[in-house]
């Protein structure tokens, strides 16, 4: 892979990882359309490691109450709110994690084509406008309760399936669940680093049976990917709070319909 593939592909990863819009989706099409060679296992763990230490990075405070919290109450003290959400946030991600077992090999074999990411794309759109514009948005994540970390966890099962987007579903349920929208957010990257550990260190085992690892592709797309994907977290957040999950669903919206315009044109 040169290296102008390389670090847009990189760019695209850390900007799309924690947006609602897909980020397997957005480095799907470019290799389909364009007839790209596949990025490679290497590239693919790089830079969801990238992401990783960014969303530890900017999450950090949150990240320290929770341990600390956690910490106290399995070594006898009282259970807090953070130690609940540690509880909860291993709830959220036993589903996607049982899921990627049990049917990753059938989705990464008949679910990774252009037709089926332009129809996610478009219906998860669909449910993220219902969820924005109908949820309550007066709960904070003290009041999640396991039911509702479970719904989310099932939730993000679905994002499994290209197209559908991680963060994406589990805002849209969260939203539905009355979450406010930075919170469903905050949640919602919270959720990820899990999700983000288990699937690159699942990737790493494979990796192992590698002869040969392009180590500086790998150095390359961890900075670009970290970079990129801390610069969207942030604005992300500040985006939310101001005007909503509109943006993001028309954009969605209309990328669905060009690739189901690509598609009727043969061009894809």
């Amino acid at each position: 892979m040169d290296i102008l593939q390389l670090v847009l592909l990189a760019i695209i990863q850390g900007l799309t990882e924690f947006l609602p819009i897909s980020s397997s989706a957005h480095l799907i099409i470019p290799a389909q359309l364009f007839d790209l060679p596949d990025q490679g296992l290497a590239f693919d763990i790089a830079v969801h490691v990238g992401s990783l230490f960014a969303v530890v990075f900017y999450l950090r405070a949150d990240i320290y109450r929770l341990a600390a919290g956690w910490l106290t109450s399995i070594s006898g003290g009282a259970a807090s709110a953070e130690s609940r959400l540690v509880w909860f946030l291993a709830i959220g991600t036993i589903p996607v994690g049982l899921g990627g077992l049990l049917f990753g090999g059938l989705i990464e074999s008949h679910l990774r084509s252009i037709t089926v990411i332009a129809t996610t794309t478009i219906v998860f759109a669909i449910l993220l406008a219902i969820a924005d514009r109908k949820g309550s948005q007066q709960r904070d994540m003290n009041s999640l309760t396991w039911r509702g970390a479970l719904i989310i966890g099932l939730a993000q099962m679905l994002a499994l399936v290209p197209g559908t987007s991680r963060s994406g579903i589990t805002i849209t349920a969260a939203l539905a669940l009355g979450f406010e929208r930075q919170e469903a957010a905050r949640y919602s990257f919270l959720l990820a680093i899990p999700v983000i550990v288990l699937s690159g260190g699942y990737q790493a085992l494979e990796l192992t049976s590698e002869t040969m690892v392009a180590w500086q592709e790998m150095m390359i797309g961890t900075i670009v990917a970290a970079i990129t994907a801390l610069i969207s977290i942030h604005f992300f957040l500040a985006l939310v709070k101001r005007i909503g999950m509109m943006p993001f669903v028309w954009y969605r919206l209309v990328l669905g319909t060009l690739l189901f315009g690509l598609l009727l044109n043969g061009s894809a």
